[in-house]
């Protein structure tokens, strides 16, 4: 009677109004359409506003083909080495104790407390002709600002916590009762990694990556100082829209933009599916817990 009793008033408690309720989303409605769908439906239409001809001719042109190339590249070399190092981290802090381990994680939350403009003057004072490792760099012919590496090492600083932050209260909670348990049973290390580690983080593995990739390919700030602009060459597809805006041209502009908007809805939707899949995954524990 009692576990009753506070159960109703919890409930009352929480439950407000109809017209608190409806206000509340009515304001939540207003804002999401104001400051997202409104800008994301302009970029569509500025893109289409002189015609489809345009519009793909925009698309064709060899410098936009060019820095949507780069964007791709760049983000299939830093999202797989994010990918080791973030399962690595993650395994480390949440399953091991060791020295050092604050430290670990205070360094990963690094790229999310320093602007990424940041960033990239670090990597140019490194790496630059008049940086620490300049003068070597020149006289052995290796270039990395103004040129791909550079742009591969900026992205890779300002995304590689996404995927160790997504996976590390995700394995912390796991606990490590499993994993001893196979190490009991005389699996090794790799074996009880693949068969027991990874088939329970796998969702929250592959949120972590869509969440990095989309960070990836829409990096501006950091790439921007380490690129040099040079078109055709060094040229991601954000800063390939700033240029042609800077110029004034409107459409080209557009398009391109269009399609870091499309990425981003790909990948609003592969974020929302696995959310869904993680969640039927986490009912069918607990049903597989109560039956028990």
């Amino acid at each position: 009677m009692q576990a009753t009793s506070t159960t109703t008033v919890r409930s009352a408690a929480t439950q407000e109004a109809v017209w608190v309720r409806w206000l509340l989303l009515t304001g939540a409605l207003l804002f999401l359409g104001f400051f997202l769908v409104l800008p994301l439906a302009s970029i569509f239409a500025e893109a289409l506003r002189k015609g489809w001809a345009l519009y793909w001719e925009a698309l064709k042109e060899p410098d936009a083909l060019s820095a949507l190339q780069l964007t791709l590249t760049v983000t299939l070399i830093s999202v797989p080495i994010n990918l080791v190092f973030g399962v690595a981290a993650a395994w480390a802090i949440a399953k091991f104790d060791f020295k050092g381990k604050s430290l670990l994680i205070t360094l990963i939350d690094l790229p999310f407390s320093v602007s990424p403009v940041v960033a990239g003057l670090i990597y140019v004072l490194i790496f630059g002709a008049q940086g620490w490792l300049g003068p070597w760099l020149q006289a052995h012919d290796i270039k990395i600002i103004f040129a791909v590496p550079g742009i591969v090492l900026a992205t890779m600083f300002v995304t590689f916590p996404f995927i160790a932050r997504e996976l590390i209260p995700l394995m912390e909670a796991q606990g490590t009762e499993e994993e001893q348990a196979a190490m009991v049973l005389g699996a090794s290390g790799w074996q009880t990694f693949w068969k027991i580690t990874l088939p329970n983080i796998k969702w929250g593995l592959l949120y972590g990556v869509i969440l990095c990739n989309a960070r990836a390919m829409g990096e501006f700030g950091a790439v921007s100082v380490v690129s040099g602009h040079i078109r055709g060459m060094t040229n991601t597809t954000p800063l390939h829209v700033e240029i042609l805006y800077n110029e004034y041209n409107f459409v080209a502009s557009f398009a391109c933009a269009s399609i870091l908007a499309l990425l981003a809805l790909v990948t609003l939707v592969a974020k929302t599916w696995v959310e869904w899949q993680t969640e039927r995954q986490m009912a069918a524990e607990r049903a597989a817990v109560y039956e028990t």
